[in-house]
């Protein structure tokens, strides 16, 4: 049946969002999807010279946040070419205070504070739960991070009624009336059978008994109970919780839906929808085992945290990350070496001039596409006015190219034109558009400009450019309400770009050359 194939990789793509409640979750799932394809974990800590060898494939992360995958080529040699792709793992979000504690009104309500450029509107009257990272003093005594989840709906942001003036347009405080209810407090002193007065008391005397804290402990500056379930999803005793970085989401999990089944529903769409598009693209060209054995270059992903804040974090784009790992790669001999050291030989001569690939990092950006992968806007048929007549992508139509002449996005036509050649070979998807031309391979491609009367976002694209100076193109698949608790993305474009992706992977090394500028 057309679009069945296409309809499988929508499927796994909600599971891997119902799996990815926060970065620390995305970077989990794809860890386990890398390690189920026969990648191995490394540590930027270690030295990789007696580790990585031609052929290989490898994964490391930094802040359980940010995941780098790469996969060497059996015919690589120093100063070669890699092909990237860059997404993020971060979505706006509502993140709970380091003091969360409140109450009004016969209410007990948690401290939050927005992360990135939400809309906000939309969190109201929507059940939400509480996953994160939890720092836990082990018994060992090592202290370790435990991801967390609460799956039910724990707090809630109620919406003023209409009878009482409820605005319109909607406004409202996001410091004052941002506050979601988790529970009465009336309901709390059924559960512990003390009054209020008594719980003071016994706080007060606990505080009294316990020995110095520089700090006070997380069950005085949250609710307790909150305490308990964090300890709960934690496996660990509540007075061995040390701290946590945690954040509401969206309990109602995402799914397929539209009356073709056209459409996936979801949060964090941008940018779960690209960052999974990465994973499964690079896992998808190295599914063949001959897949490495003629390719000079390195395939690499990069799924960074923070891009919704600016991205200037050491897990984030604007970090060293990226190019401390391409500069240690560049440097890798075409074979492995025969003893190990404390730090990267090969490195190490480049460095200091002393061999023949002292250049081989600035050969490799030189050489090297950064393909920044990020969501991108559909035509929305109820603001039709708001979009460039010329440039309003579809649904289910193709992975969106990215263009600024402000160099929002950091696309040139050197970058057009070796995508639309990888899209040319690339595996043809299942499902064609309607309308759309029938072709037996290759996958479509549109592009986006945004009107000269309207505000540009931006992506990890241009900041690495600049950095790197490897030629980039923008590119991203498209959707509806991007940065609502809510959006809506095609789901037949999830096969478009992971296809792509595979193309781009597997035809960058014999093309590279061919775009000729310089």
């Amino acid at each position: 049946m057309a679009g069945t194939a296409s309809l499988r990789r929508a499927e796994d793509f909600v599971d891997f969002l119902n799996a990815s409640p926060t970065p620390f979750h995305a970077v989990g799932s794809a860890k386990q999807r890398l390690e189920k394809a026969g990648f191995k974990q490394i540590k930027e800590r270690d030295s990789w010279t007696s580790t990585l060898v031609p052929g290989g494939k490898y994964y490391l992360t930094r802040n359980a946040s940010t995941v780098v995958a790469f996969a060497i080529g059996s015919q690589w040699k120093p100063g070669n070419p890699v092909a990237m792709v860059g997404a993020h793992t971060d979505s706006p979000c509502l993140r709970i205070k380091p003091v969360s504690k409140r109450t009004a009104d016969g209410f007990m309500q948690v401290g939050v504070e927005t992360y990135g450029g939400g809309m906000w509107h939309t969190w109201f009257d929507r059940d939400l739960g509480v996953a994160g990272r939890v720092m836990v003093k082990a018994s060992n005594g090592d202290m370790e991070q435990r991801l967390v989840r609460i799956s039910r709906p724990v707090c809630r942001i109620p919406n003023l009624a209409v009878h009482f003036g409820g605005s319109v347009p909607f406004e409202f405080n996001k410091e004052a009336q941002l506050f979601p209810i988790t529970g009465l407090v009336s309901a709390e002193l059924n559960r512990t059978g003390k009054t209020a007065e008594e719980t003071k008391k016994a706080e007060a005397e606990a505080e009294k008994a316990a020995s110095f804290e520089p700090l006070k402990t997380p069950k005085q500056r949250h609710h307790p109970y909150l305490i308990t379930l964090v300890a709960e999803e934690a496996g660990c005793k509540e007075d061995e919780i040390l701290d946590f970085e945690l954040v509401l989401y969206d309990t109602q999990p995402a799914c397929i839906g539209g009356l073709n089944n056209e459409f996936v529903f979801s949060a964090r769409l941008d940018n779960l929808g690209m960052t999974y598009c990465a994973v499964e693209g690079i896992i998808q060209s190295l599914s063949s085992s001959s897949a490495l054995k003629h390719d000079s270059t390195i395939r690499l992903i990069a799924c960074f945290d923070h891009e919704e804040i600016g991205s200037t974090s050491a897990q984030g784009a604007d970090s060293n990350m990226l190019p401390a790992v391409l500069r240690r790669l560049s440097c890798l001999p075409s074979t492995p070496s025969s003893s190990s050291s404390d730090s990267d030989k090969s490195y190490d001569k480049m460095s200091t001039g002393g061999d023949e690939n002292s250049t081989a990092f600035e050969q490799t950006l030189a050489t090297s596409l950064l393909v920044s992968a990020d969501m991108a806007h559909s035509v929305n048929p109820n603001y039709g006015a708001k979009y460039e007549s010329e440039h309003r992508p579809e649904m289910n139509a193709g992975t969106v190219i990215k263009i600024n002449a402000n160099v929002r996005y950091a696309t040139n036509s050197p970058g057009v034109v070796l995508l639309a050649e990888c899209a040319k070979r690339a595996k043809a998807a299942t499902y064609q558009a309607p309308g759309s031309k029938s072709v037996s391979g290759g996958v479509p491609l549109q592009m986006f400009v945004v009107r000269n009367d309207s505000a540009c976002g931006s992506t990890i694209g241009p900041m690495l450019s600049a950095k790197l100076g490897a030629r980039t193109i923008d590119v991203g698949n498209p959707q509806l309400a991007m940065h609502s608790i809510r959006e809506t993305a095609g789901c037949y474009d999830v096969e478009h770009g992971v296809n792509l992706f595979d193309a781009f992977f597997e035809h960058y090394g014999e093309l590279e050359g061919k775009i000729v500028v310089d």
